[in-house]
């Protein structure tokens, strides 16, 4: 944590204030998380890196909302399993998600939000930017790749 929050916000931490609720933009982040390297957020703590806490009766609520929204395609799409944890530091409460880079393309409320630097930006309707994304996500993942020289060996008995 200590880490984290000296590193402070860059392309793959984000910190949210998220006192009693989710902010609103806290899909984006999310959705921008998946789409470019991955990253933690951390709920809880202000854009400086102040930790300011959740309100410890909010946080069932919270949880619940993302874990519900995850897994909702209106929300995000496709969807995408991650699991919350609750911290205390420094007799604070605050939550932190790791969201891993996803092979796929994600979006949130129909947009699609990748990230750059400590920001989540909307590349919906920027077809090069959108046309990029799809690019980087087929070069990452292997099942996405063509091996020219791979064959299948047949066996003799």
């Amino acid at each position: 944590m200590e880490k984290l929050l000296k590193q402070g916000e860059g392309l793959e931490v984000e910190f949210k204030t998220a006192s009693f609720d989710l902010n609103k933009d806290t899909f984006e982040t999310i959705c921008a998380f998946l789409n470019r390297n991955g990253g933690d957020l951390l709920l809880g703590i202000n854009n400086n890196g102040k930790v300011e806490g959740i309100v410890e009766s909010c946080i069932p609520d919270m949880l619940n909302n993302l874990i519900t929204s995850a897994n909702n395609p209106a929300k995000l799409n496709p969807p995408f399993y991650f699991s919350p944890e609750v911290l205390d530091y420094e007799g604070k409460k605050i939550i932190h998600l790791y969201i891993p880079e996803s092979s796929q393309v994600h979006s949130t409320c129909g947009k699609i939000i990748d990230r750059n630097g400590d920001g989540d930006l909307d590349i919906t309707r920027q077809s090069a930017l959108v046309t990029n994304l799809y690019l980087r996500k087929q070069s990452t993942y292997s099942e996405n790749q063509v091996f020219p020289y791979f064959e299948l060996a047949t066996r003799t008995a």
